[in-house]
C-alpha cells in the first residue's frame, strides 16, 4: 500500500462579512455540537446530514465556517449521527454514497483551535477522496491525511483549523491522543456532578454536556441560545447580519439553563451567568437587552420585564447578597417599579408583542419577593419592593384573565392583553405571517403556568384549572403544546422555511415546543399528578434525534426546521428529571411560595 499524502488547503475570505449574507443557510436542524472542556480550545463544531456544518471560532457568536464535508468522486454522502461515546460529546457519523460506506468520528483538539475528523472508508471501486470546505469569516485552513489516488479503503483524518498552522498541528498531534484528551475532559465533568434517578441516563449526561458547550469560553457565563440559525431567521438581513440570531444570549434562556445547571450540580455555571447578566448585560438603568453577543454587545434592544426579573430570581437561587450584588440587583428592581404602566411590559416571553402577560408578570412579582428576602437578609428594608409584588400578585387576574372569552363560561387567561381590560374585544395583530387581527379573548398560551410554578398563584386555583382545560382543547397535539393560538413561528404548510417578511397572504405555522412539555410535567407535580409529570419527562425525551440533540419545535414526533439543539428545552428536561426526584419544581421559589399560600 502507497504511504499516505498530505495534502494541505489554505481557504481565505477576503470579504467574509459582505460574502457571509450571500450564503445560503443550512438547516438548522443539527444532529450533533461539540466542543472540548479546555479553555485553550476556542472552537465548536455542529453536524448536519452530510458532515460537518458550521463552526465557531473564536467565540459562539461568531459562525467562522460553513461546512466541511468528505466527497467521494466529487459527491457527499448521506450521514446517519449518534454519540461515539455516551460521556463526552463525540460523535461518529455513518455516511453512505453510491458504492460505499464511510465512518467519521469528530472531536476538537483540547489543545488548539482545531476540529478533527478521523475517516474509515470502504468502496466496492476505487474512489477519489477529497475534502470540500466552505468558511464564512475570517480564515480556516485544512489539513488532510486521505490519500490523493483513487482507493477502495482509506483510513485517515483531516483537521480544520483556525489561525496559521494549526491544523496541521493537529493533524501531527494526531486524532486518538486528541480524541484521548477530548473525552476525558468530559468524563471528569460529569463526575464531579449528580444524577438524577427519573430520566434516561444517555439523555441527560447528553443534555448536562450541550448546556455546558453553550457557554462561551473567552466570556465566561455567556451561554448561547442555540448553535443554529433557523431559515437564516427568516431571511432577514438586517435583523440577522450574521445569519441569525440564535447565537446570542438570552437573559431568559440564560436563567433557564442555570437554573437546570444549579440542580445538576454545576453551580459554577450559575454563579458565572449571573454575573454576566449584571456586569455584561445590565444596562445604566438596571434593565436587561432583549438579547448580546457573548460579549455583552447588545443586539436586539427590546424590553421584556421577565428578564429584567431574571437575574433576581437566579441571584435568590445562589444565595447571593454581597453587596456589589445587591447593588446590581436594586437597579433592576427598581427598573420594574418605575417602568411606564408596569407591569406592562414592551415584549412578553415570544418576544413579538406588548402588554399584560400572565407569565410576564409571574417573574416580576417572583423576582421583587426574591429580591426582597436577598435584602432583609441582610437587615435592609424591603417594603416597596413587596409592596408592588403584592399588588401586581392581586391584580394579574384582573389584567390578564377573561371572563367573556369564547372557549369557556368561565374565566381564563390570556395570552396577554393590550389593554389590561381581559373582557374588552381589544384585537391586535399576531404578526408572523398572520393575515388578520384577533379579539385578544381568543388567544390562550401555556404560559399561564409561569404564575405556578414560580409560587404566585396555586395550582388548585379555580382560574388556573380552567385554563388548564382551554389551553389543551385549543393547543395540544400528540402530547405536546403550541405556544400560542394560531402561532406563526414556523414553516408553511407545505414545508418551505419561515420568513419574517412572506409576501401576503403567504402563511407559515408555529410547530408544538418540547418545553412546554416540561413546564406542563412541573404544574402536574404541583397539582399531585407524578405520573403525569413522569410521562412528559419521557415525551420530551421521545424527540431527541439520533444525535440526542433536543428541538425547539416538532412536528410529526421530528424536529422541524427550528432550532436544534435548543439548550432551554435541554434545561427543561434536566430540571424536570431533578424535581421528579423531589417531588416538587426544583426551580420554585419557597419564599414565593410561602407568601402567597402556594
Amino acid at each position: 500500500m502507497k504511504p499516505l499524502a498530505l495534502v494541505v488547503l489554505l481557504l481565505v475570505m477576503s470579504a467574509p462579512v459582505a460574502r457571509a449574507a450571500e450564503v445560503v443557510p443550512l438547516p438548522a436542524d443539527k444532529q450533533a455540537f461539540g466542543t472540548a472542556r479546555s479553555a485553550a480550545s476556542p472552537v465548536w463544531f455542529t453536524l448536519g446530514h452530510q458532515g460537518l456544518s458550521e463552526s465557531f471560532f473564536p467565540d459562539l457568536s461568531t459562525p467562522a465556517t460553513r461546512e466541511t464535508r468528505l466527497l467521494v468522486d466529487g459527491k457527499p454522502g448521506r450521514a446517519h449521527t449518534e454519540p461515539a461515546d455516551d460521556r463526552s460529546l463525540t460523535f461518529r457519523q455513518r455516511l453512505r454514497g453510491d458504492g460505499w460506506q464511510a465512518e467519521i468520528t469528530y472531536v476538537t483538539d483540547p489543545q488548539r483551535a482545531a476540529v478533527l475528523a478521523e475517516v474509515d472508508l470502504k468502496a466496492q471501486r476505487p474512489v477519489r477522496l477529497s475534502v470540500e470546505h466552505v468558511p464564512l469569516k475570517g480564515s480556516s485552513e485544512v489539513v488532510s491525511s486521505l490519500p490523493t489516488e483513487p482507493v477502495r479503503r482509506a483510513h485517515g483524518t483531516f483537521a480544520v483549523g483556525f489561525g496559521q498552522g494549526v491544523a496541521k498541528a493537529a493533524l501531527d498531534r494526531g486524532f486518538r491522543d486528541a480524541a484521548k484528551e477530548y473525552a476525558q475532559g468530559w468524563h471528569t465533568y460529569l463526575d464531579g456532578l449528580r444524577r438524577p434517578k427519573s430520566a434516561d441516563r444517555r439523555l441527560y449526561d447528553m443534555s448536562v454536556m450541550v448546556l455546558a458547550a453553550t457557554e462561551d469560553k473567552t466570556h465566561p457565563g455567556a451561554s448561547i441560545a442555540s448553535p443554529s440559525f433557523p431559515w437564516a431567521f427568516g431571511f432577514d438581513r438586517e435583523l440577522a447580519p450574521e445569519l441569525g440570531p440564535y447565537a446570542l444570549v438570552w437573559p431568559r434562556d440564560l436563567y433557564h439553563v442555570s437554573t437546570a445547571m444549579i440542580a445538576a450540580g454545576d453551580v459554577g455555571f450559575a454563579q458565572r451567568s449571573l454575573d454576566f447578566m449584571l456586569a455584561e448585560q445590565q444596562q445604566p438603568d438596571g434593565h436587561l437587552p432583549q438579547n448580546t453577543r457573548v460579549d455583552g454587545t447588545p443586539v436586539w434592544l427590546k424590553v421584556q420585564l421577565d428578564q429584567v426579573a431574571a437575574p433576581l430570581l437566579l441571584a435568590w437561587h445562589l444565595g447571593r447578597q454581597d453587596k456589589s450584588t445587591l447593588d446590581s440587583l436594586r437597579r433592576s428592581a427598581d427598573y420594574l417599579l418605575t417602568y411606564p404602566n408596569a407591569p406592562f411590559s414592551e415584549q412578553e416571553r415570544w418576544e413579538n408583542q406588548d402588554g399584560y402577560s400572565p407569565a410576564t408578570i409571574a417573574s416580576a412579582v417572583a423576582g421583587l419577593v426574591c429580591f426582597a428576602d436577598l435584602l432583609q437578609r441582610n437587615g435592609q428594608n424591603a417594603d416597596r419592593y413587596l409592596a408592588a409584588a403584592d399588588d401586581w400578585q392581586r391584580k394579574v387576574e384582573g389584567w390578564t384573565a377573561t371572563n367573556t372569552g369564547p372557549y369557556s363560561p368561565n374565566p381564563y387567561y390570556l395570552r396577554l392583553t393590550k389593554d389590561g381590560q381581559p373582557d374588552a374585544p381589544t384585537k391586535y395583530n399576531l404578526g408572523d405571517n398572520n393575515p388578520t387581527d384577533i379579539d385578544q379573548r381568543a388567544v390562550v398560551d401555556p404560559s399561564f403556568l409561569e404564575l405556578v410554578r414560580l409560587g404566585v398563584k396555586r395550582a388548585d386555583d379555580p382560574v388556573v384549572r380552567n385554563t388548564v382545560q382551554v389551553v389543551d382543547q385549543q393547543l395540544k397535539e400528540q402530547g405536546y403544546w403550541h405556544r400560542f393560538t394560531q402561532d406563526g413561528y414556523g414553516e408553511t404548510a407545505d414545508g418551505r422555511p419561515w420568513g419574517i417578511n412572506w409576501p401576503t397572504p403567504t402563511r407559515t405555522y408555529g410547530r408544538l415546543w418540547p418545553l412546554l412539555t416540561g413546564e406542563r410535567g412541573e404544574y402536574e407535580l404541583l397539582a399531585g399528578d407524578k405520573a403525569g409529570a413522569a410521562k412528559r419527562l419521557k415525551e420530551i425525551a421521545a424527540t431527541a434525534n439520533s444525535g440526542l440533540m433536543l428541538p425547539e419545535q416538532v412536528w410529526n414526533g421530528r424536529g422541524t426546521g427550528a432550532a436544534t439543539p435548543l439548550a432551554w428545552t435541554h434545561a427543561q428536561y434536566v430540571r424536570l428529571a431533578w424535581s421528579l426526584d423531589a417531588g416538587r419544581p426544583v426551580e420554585r421559589p419557597d419564599v414565593v411560595a410561602n407568601r402567597y399560600g402556594s
